[in-house]
């Protein structure tokens, strides 16, 4: 074989490998648009769900304050999942008398007495230094399923029926972590307990 016909193989070998990386980074490229979109649409669809589940399950009911509409009591959404209202003061429990009530609600529906004290509801948006938005995934989680803050913390106080809500499947957690993330952040301190005395 002579330098001419060798200087062709090369230059043909080389052409082949150049084409074949070619062609091998295109298929990865696409392979990776994929697996990026699919993954997309499964953190949309896990939101998705989250956000049904919350709706489906009352979260608003106690951790929105109400407000009275032009029908009676209803959400004020403008502080959806905001929590107990940190400008409303509520320092004594409710006089309940000896009749069969036993614990009672503001007109929020956020500040709850009863032979506990004096509970509020947490500010479940992602606001960083109020609400749940240093919280990870797993936290959150742990918070519901032990009843406790933090998961780790004090006891998760009447009337949040976490009892129920821990029986929820990890991915039905998960799914309304990742639908609260999304929710607009509200700075909105929210009071501490008050825990009955002993």
């Amino acid at each position: 074989m002579n330098t001419r016909h060798r200087i062709t193989l090369l230059a043909v070998v080389v052409l082949s490998l150049a084409i074949a990386a070619t062609l091998t980074a295109t298929a990865s490229n696409r392979a990776a648009q994929k697996s990026e979109q699919a993954a997309k649409a499964a953190a949309q669809a896990r939101v998705k769900r989250g956000d049904y589940l919350v709706t489906a399950m009352g979260c608003h009911d106690c951790h929105t304050p109400w407000k009275m509409g032009a029908n009676g009591p209803e959400p004020d959404m403008t502080r959806a999942l905001s929590g107990h209202p940190e400008n409303m003061k509520v320092a004594n429990p409710a006089k309940l008398g000896n009749g069969p009530w036993v614990w009672a609600a503001a007109g929020t529906n956020t500040a709850f007495s009863g032979p506990w004290g004096i509970s509020y509801t947490a500010n479940l948006t992602p606001d960083r230094l109020t609400g749940i938005g240093i919280w990870n995934e797993e936290m959150f989680v742990k918070t519901i399923r032990t009843g406790r803050h933090w998961g780790v913390s004090r006891p998760i106080l009447p009337p949040m029926p976490w009892q129920a809500f821990r029986h929820l499947s990890d991915e039905d957690l998960k799914s309304i972590y990742a639908y609260l993330r999304t929710v607009k952040p509200i700075k909105n301190q929210v009071p501490d307990a008050i825990l009955a005395q002993q």
